[in-house]
């Protein structure tokens, strides 16, 4: 397997990893600069010449997948008999030079409803790494001439048509996503929110929409839906950043999107180690500001 498809398959699997390259080479070695390893948790991909430089590479890489941020790190290699080493001697002559580069699990971002708010909210989130799920229920609005704007996108976009039942796609979600609630309807917003609550390992869920809005969602998702005060108080609205009243799409975009990046900063900062890391805290976060229209 290339390593480009190692990096794809961690991702899809929503697990953490290193991307190990030789970065440098003086004199004799067993691979040459750009040579790659890819190490998740429990397996390896590629070689980067195998022996101590690959064993060592190889412990530290899992080190740094089980720290809370971890960052890139440069590792230098004697080759020589005259070099303890952990794993056996390799004396080719040369010395090497290693970059590990972490790639932690991105976020998960699901934008119900793609209308002008959404849409400008997705142009503004493709431009991250992190898996973004477009999904609404009308077919004109996820024609491939409209998201063309999102053709040079960096995050992976997943797009969900569901005429039906757009809650559906809750249990496809990987866990922690975090949802934004912005439809066209009122109707499929309150049986999204109602969804939402009841579908376990969500992030944070957002709804676009007015205090009067809320008032009667919450009055329903009490009486009707049975939901305690405490599940529904996870639901928040407003969504965006305090203080930016414009209600212009791009306005909307921009601060509920800013207010989801500091929800990811967040969590990074209180994330739990790996299982046999050195981090601590626990994660979590909810996005809060714009309220009008889908």
């Amino acid at each position: 397997m290339s390593w480009v498809s190692a990096v794809a398959r961690l991702r899809a699997r929503r697990e953490p990893g290193v991307l190990v390259t030789v970065a440098t080479v003086r004199g004799h070695a067993p691979r040459r600069a750009g040579a790659k390893l890819v190490v998740g948790r429990e397996e390896s991909w590629g070689s980067i010449g195998g022996g101590n430089i690959e064993a060592v590479a190889i412990d530290r890489a899992r080190e740094l997948i089980g720290t809370a941020e971890p960052e890139p790190e440069l590792m230098e290699f004697a080759l020589n008999d005259k070099v303890g080493n952990a794993h056996g001697v390799q004396c080719c002559g040369g010395v090497v030079s290693v970059l590990l580069e972490p790639l932690p699990v991105v976020p998960a971002v699901a934008v119900f409803g793609i209308g002008h708010v959404g849409l400008e909210l997705a142009r503004v989130l493709a431009r991250h790494s992190l898996d973004l799920h477009l999904v609404d229920s009308r077919s004109e609005i996820l024609t491939d001439e409209r998201l063309t704007v999102l053709a040079d996108a960096v995050a992976q976009v997943r797009v969900h048509h569901t005429p039906l039942l757009p809650e559906e796609v809750l249990s496809e979600l990987p866990p922690g996503a975090h949802v934004l609630i912005m439809t066209h309807d009122h109707a499929e917003d309150a049986a999204l929110v109602d969804a939402s609550l009841r579908t376990s390992g969500l992030g944070s869920i957002g709804l676009i929409g007015s205090t009067a809005k809320w008032a009667r969602f919450r009055r329903r998702l009490a009486t009707e839906g049975g939901h305690e005060e405490a599940a529904i108080d996870r639901v928040r609205t407003p969504i965006g950043m305090p203080g930016i009243a414009g209600k212009e799409p791009a306005t909307i975009a921009v601060s509920v999107a800013a207010d989801l990046l500091r929800t990811f900063e967040q969590e990074r900062a209180t994330a739990p180690p790996e299982p046999g890391g050195t981090g601590d805290g626990a994660g979590g976060g909810a996005s809060g500001g714009a309220s009008e229209g889908a």
